[in-house]
């Protein structure tokens, strides 16, 4: 979550003196109604990403269209893949949640929030419902080893992105379920699903299919991020796939085609670009499709961060790395 390159520079200086004031009395004046009594983080890991709350604007009540439809989207564009039970499977760009990085849907009559953290490459799709109570998500513009905070409209509580979990406000300590979803290209699921739903163009004036974070998933360091290296010699942007708290290195599941370890088994096709590398996100380097099943063939909730942000939300974590 950052804005486009040319403003990087002011990004940083407004997070670094976000940084020099983080304290609720600084806070309370854009959060009037969160509860800063309650936290299970210290403040002092919270920084101004740059954009103001809400700067970054959540999609709510999005418009869909059949994949045969759409024109748009390249084929190798990654795109956020939700097919439930009972449900027409949906596609959520990519090239539009770079600019949103948060979608309030409702799918099969249960609430989702599609999300996706560019800073640290983590899509994932939460239930909306907490504690019996349906919530709606906004960008809070804030960010916590340089990962998205999200935050409810009814509490004003802020939640970690990376991890779902409540860290600020009434709903802290509470955790929304993680839903099985999956990043795949255009191509693969429009083949798999041609009669399907596409999240539409949202009506904003955003340059969609862009990339402002050009280069980043081969940046030397991640953006805002001041804690340690993960471990066995990784590099901190190299991407992972975090199953609860285990982490698969990309590369290996992508030399190895199929791994089975742990009761799940993850395979690597490929055909997705990067959306984290060239100015176009269509253009961007091989990454390839990970699914991620248990032993009976169902999809399993996870997500592909960086070997940092996995470091960083799950130190005690185990590291699958192999022989």
């Amino acid at each position: 979550m950052r804005p486009a390159r040319p403003l990087i520079a002011l990004a940083a200086a407004l997070a670094f003196a976000g940084a020099a004031v983080a304290a609720p009395n600084h806070w309370q004046r854009a959060w009037p109604d969160t509860d800063f009594s309650r936290t299970s983080v210290s403040f002092d890991e919270i920084v101004a990403g740059g954009p103001p709350k809400d700067g970054i604007p959540a999609i709510d009540d999005p418009a869909f269209h059949r994949a045969a439809e759409e024109d748009r989207i390249d084929d190798r564009e990654p795109v956020m893949t939700l097919e439930f039970d009972g449900a027409e499977p949906r596609a959520y760009p990519i090239r539009y949640l770079m600019w949103h990085e948060i979608v309030n849907d409702t799918v099969a009559d249960r609430p989702v929030a599609v999300t996706f953290c560019p800073l640290c490459n983590t899509g994932m799709v939460f239930n909306r419902v907490v504690g019996g109570e349906e919530r709606v998500f906004g960008v809070s513009g804030l960010l916590r080893h340089s990962v998205m905070i999200m935050f409810d409209r009814e509490t004003e509580s802020w939640w970690q992105q990376g991890t779902g979990e409540g860290i600020v406000g009434e709903h802290t300590g509470d955790r929304l379920e993680l839903l099985p979803a999956w990043m795949e290209s255009w191509q693969e699921f429009r083949a798999r699903n041609p009669d399907g739903l596409v999240m539409a163009e949202p009506d904003w004036p955003r340059s969609y299919g862009d990339n402002p974070y050009r280069n980043y998933d081969t940046a030397q360091q991640p953006f805002l991020f001041d804690g340690d290296d993960p471990p066995h010699g990784l590099d901190p942007m190299a991407r992972v796939i975090r199953v609860v708290e285990r982490a698969w290195p990309m590369e290996r599941v992508r030399d190895a085609g199929e791994i089975t370890e742990a009761g799940v088994t993850i395979t690597w096709t490929e055909g997705q670009a990067s959306a984290l590398d060239t100015g176009r996100i269509g253009e961007g380097r091989e990454v390839g499709t990970v699914r991620v099943r248990d032993a009976e063939g169902n999809d399993l909730p996870h997500d592909i961060p960086f070997a940092f942000a996995f470091n960083a939300f799950h130190p005690d974590g185990e590291w699958m790395l192999g022989e």
